[in-house]
């Protein structure tokens, strides 16, 4: 007999449930009542985005089973607009910007909706308090505090209608389906016939295997369809970023190189998939030494044949003769560095289905790069690009590590094997083991100046670890030694670095490229080399700072959009106050040193020296106003921003479109969602559009250039005057920024545009424990133009906050932090007040002025951190992330 159900109000309506008592509230929510606006992000209660309200108390659903919720209210994000006092906590998060991706903005509406019930006008310090169970990766927590404080000021207030092109700050389109849970994401949705698919993943960081037969395992489990391995791979059992490095094997062939690698694939009815004990699988393992250590790479047995010395790439920038002009330098500064892995963290793991339709696959997933996944599947599977279909999910964060295929080929696979719809989504410990890291650096770096602070000479070596499989390494090390001297005028420079192969997670892209990694070197050697002339340390790079006209390593004449000495200027006054009060609080003595520092960065926006178009298409018929938008917003507001861009090309209101996003058979190829590239390259793709639309319009209407158009409905008017349309009118809009490969030395033109910026960081230091507690940080940016100024100071916020995670707190180790339990990342206690500048230095080539600011965000903010723990302790820190232990050993290494 089966249980007798139980009973739930779930938003005012009361449901019964059949389920096993002890089942999660979640998968209640989700899988039995398709309440799929409660987000999974670990199942352990580590990250919020589950978060309800249960008896009118904020719970982790995850970590609630059914008997303990049965008789009680749940109240989830799809019950707040029915709400006065949550339709207006939607409201002001839309105003202000709280919601980026979205995957955790479920648990912090409900998680800020138990404290307005119970406090209708917090301050910030109860927000802080209510909100810190619950992880964000995107925001860095500021506008969400914003919002729950403001909250009350919405209450009755009517929605304003959403209005405004280029420079208005109009709320984030994307906005209302992430605040009402109807977003839907990777593991959101699926055909209901849909199979189950878990990866089967080596727990050896190098190792043989064989796998015996599974058919006694499939007779065991009636419900297990398939055992997938390499032999069933229709086509290439290979992928990777670039086209002719397809090194990463779908499922392993015999050796696994990375503890994560998959061997093989479970497919079936979910239950019987998750009931396969690991015991029960026919693996036999030899394990074999692992490889940990990239500079012992370089002299080992090779990891992939094709790389006899395990360097997958290496870059360099050489102008000049550095080591003539460092040994002529008046003052010398050197160190060497290192960073860890770090995790990207998306609260959103890996997820999505696919399907076969004839002879096309469809696969719907979380992913910042939908062409490329098509290439991917495609490949994997034998089959012509045209019978691929890529449509991407809502993405509940990426950051660079959904740039790489996670779940796709495989489900492709599947799919196409069984002619059934399959879903997979993987764990947190899963997602943590499998995807890839930020790379591991170790860097060593000298820099001189002559007796009046100006550079001389610059020499920089790095060792990126690529870990097991290419992935972003070659990107990575091409990158860093353009960058590597950073945002200034050095005469002479001589930068390598190599991206090496180990028994590692792959290391891809994380938000940078590299660059964050080496600007902790440079910006620690200006401050050396600032204290050794006795200038000022945002004088000194003032003085150093590039401007319009000047000449880069690479041999780049840069003619505009150069903001770097406004930034300066615009931090000078603070940079003051701020000094002078922490050399007061430092008077009064005691263990806590305060302390402030700063750094500056410049990041070349879109691919290093090679083509990067977009392009987009906007069309005017029957079906009224259409947006053809193939960029994947990832949580920055690029549907938002090119939005904007179109509608002022097109001189109609924003309201006006409907909008087609993503879809591979609907859109066209946008390029990746990575490099800060999509303001800037698909902005100017859409400014294209809207302007070849504008003209086929005027064309057709024979009106001037100066013609005013308004469309209300399906009929558009003309200077008053209504138009006929028997057809559709389109615009196409492309854009390829003109770059120049770079030669052996690194000369050539790598980029169209940079980004520039400076940051301030204040702290404290408690020299006794080690401890670092941030204060303040201030941020001037040139971003060109600021196409939604709230967008922009969103992503600054959120750059600055994974800086600091880089700077103080995050350290992924393999085996042993693959959870958000023992991986920790910033929560809303961890970053301070941020006051951010907009500087606005047009760049002609981007849509009205604009450049990137996703990576730009980050990249200064360690640097700073570290610069601020120089000023308070006199000690520099040469390994990231700066945990108690190390400031504490770094104090005691200074002290003898």
């Amino acid at each position: 007999m089966s249980a007798p159900p139980l009973t739930l109000t779930v938003n005012g309506t009361p449901r019964a449930v059949v389920a096993p008592p002890e089942t999660r509230l979640s998968a209640v929510l989700r899988d039995g009542l398709g309440l799929t606006g409660t987000k999974t992000g670990c199942d352990a209660g580590d990250c919020g985005a589950c978060t309800v309200l249960l008896r009118g108390a904020p719970v982790c659903a995850c970590l609630v089973p059914l008997a303990q919720a049965a008789g009680g209210a749940v109240l989830t994000v799809e019950g707040l607009a029915a709400m006065p006092l949550g339709a207006a906590l939607q409201a002001a998060f839309l105003h202000h910007g709280a919601a980026q991706c979205g995957i955790c903005t479920p648990g912090m509406l409900l998680a800020a909706m138990a404290l307005l019930e119970a406090t209708p006008r917090p301050d910030e310090a109860a927000a802080m308090e209510a909100l810190g169970g619950v992880l964000c990766r995107c925001t860095g927590y500021r506008k969400i505090l914003e919002a729950v404080c403001d909250a009350h000021r919405f209450l009755g207030t009517p929605p304003v209608p959403a209005s405004g092109a280029v420079g208005a700050r109009l709320p984030r389109i994307d906005g209302p389906a992430k605040l009402t849970g109807a977003a839907l994401y990777g593991a959101d949705a699926a055909p209901a016939d849909a199979l189950w698919l878990r990866p089967i993943r080596s727990p050896h960081a190098h190792a043989r295997f064989r796998l015996g037969d599974c058919a006694p395992l499939l007779a065991r489990h009636p419900g297990l369809h398939r055992v997938l391995t390499a032999a069933d791979v229709p086509g290439r059992n290979g992928f990777g970023i670039y086209p002719d490095i397809k090194d990463q094997p779908v499922f392993c062939d015999g050796v696994v190189r990375y503890r994560g690698d998959c061997v093989a694939a479970l497919v079936g009815e979910r239950a019987a998939v998750e009931a396969v004990r690991a015991e029960e699988l026919p693996l036999e393992w030899e394990v074999l030494p692992p490889l940990s250590d990239p500079e012992a790479a370089l002299a080992a047995a090779p990891l992939h044949p094709r790389w006899p010395d395990n360097v997958l790439t290496t870059g360099r920038v050489v102008s000049g003769d550095a080591t003539a002009a460092l040994a002529g330098s008046a003052h010398l500064a050197e160190g060497a560095w290192q960073t860890g892995f770090v995790e990207h963290a998306y609260i959103e793991p890996e997820a999505g289905w696919a399907q076969r339709v004839g002879t096309r696959i469809e696969v719907f997933a979380t992913t910042q790069a939908p062409y490329m996944d098509l290439e991917e599947v495609a490949g994997v599977l034998g089959i012509p690009h045209d019978a691929v279909r890529i449509i991407p999910s809502a993405c509940g964060g990426g950051f660079g590590g959904k740039l790489d295929v996670s779940v796709q080929p495989m489900l492709a696979i599947a799919a196409w094997l069984l002619r059934r719809p399959v879903r997979a989504a993987w764990s947190r410990a899963e997602s943590m083991a499998s995807s890839t890291k930020r790379h591991p650096s170790r860097i060593t770096a000298r820099a001189g100046c002559d007796a009046a602070g100006r550079l001389t000479g610059f020499a920089f070596e790095g060792i990126f670890d690529t870990g097991a499989y290419a992935s972003w390494g070659p990107t990575v090390a091409g990158r860093v030694p353009v960058h590597a001297m950073g945002p200034y005028r050095v005469p002479s420079v001589a930068t390598r670095a190599r991206a090496v192969f180990t028994h590692q997670p792959p290391s891809g892209a994380f938000r940078g490229f590299g660059v964050p990694q080496a600007a902790i070197a440079q910006e620690a050697l200006w401050d050396q080399l600032a204290d050794a002339v006795g200038l000022d340390r945002l004088e000194f790079r003032a003085l150093n700072a590039l401007r319009a006209g000047d000449t880069t390593a690479t041999g780049q004449v840069l003619t505009q959009s150069v903001g770097l000495v406004a930034c300066l200027d615009a931090l000078r006054p603070r940079w003051q106050a701020l000094r002078a009060e922490a050399a007061a609080r430092n008077t009064r003595g005691g263990p806590r040193r305060h302390g402030v520092g700063i750094a500056c960065m410049w990041y070349g926006i879109g691919n290093t020296g090679m083509s990067n178009p977009s392009t987009m298409r906007v069309t005017l018929g029957p079906e009224g106003l259409v947006f053809h938008n193939g960029a994947v917003d990832i949580g920055q507001g690029s549907t938002t921003v090119l939005l904007q861009i179109v509608a002022e090309a097109l001189g109609l209101r924003t309201e006006d479109f409907t909008l087609v996003l993503g879809d591979t058979d609907l859109t066209a190829d946008a390029g990746k969602t990575s490099a800060s590239r999509q303001t800037f390259v698909s902005g100017r793709a859409a400014q294209e559009a809207g302007a070849a639309l504008r003209q086929a319009i005027l064309l057709r209407a024979n009106a001037g250039e100066d013609a005013h158009l308004r469309l209300e409905g399906s009929r558009l008017f003309v200077d008053g005057r209504e138009l006929a349309l028997d057809g559709v009118l389109e615009g196409i809009g492309r854009f390829d920024p003109p770059t120049v490969p770079l030669d052996a030395d690194g000369q050539g033109i790598p980029y169209a545009t940079y980004g520039f910026a400076a940051q301030v960081a204040a702290l404290s230091v408690d020299t006794e424990l080690g401890t670092v507690r941030l204060e303040r940080i201030v941020a001037a940016h040139d971003v060109g133009r600021a196409i939604n100024p709230t967008l922009v100071e969103g992503q600054i916020h959120g750059g600055i906050a994974q800086g600091i995670g880089l700077a103080l707190m995050e350290e992924y180790l393999p085996g042993r932090t693959e959870n958000l339990h023992d991986y920790l990342i910033p929560t809303t206690g961890d970053v301070p007040e941020i006051e951010c500048i907009l500087v606005e230095d047009p760049e002609a080539l981007g849509p009205y002025g604009a450049k990137g600011i996703g990576e730009p965000a980050l990249v200064p903010t360690a640097p700073a951190i570290f610069s601020a723990i120089r000023d308070a302790t006199g000690v520099t820190i040469t390994q990231a992330p700066a945990l108690p232990h190390r400031v504490l050993a770094a104090i005691a290494e200074a002290s003898r």
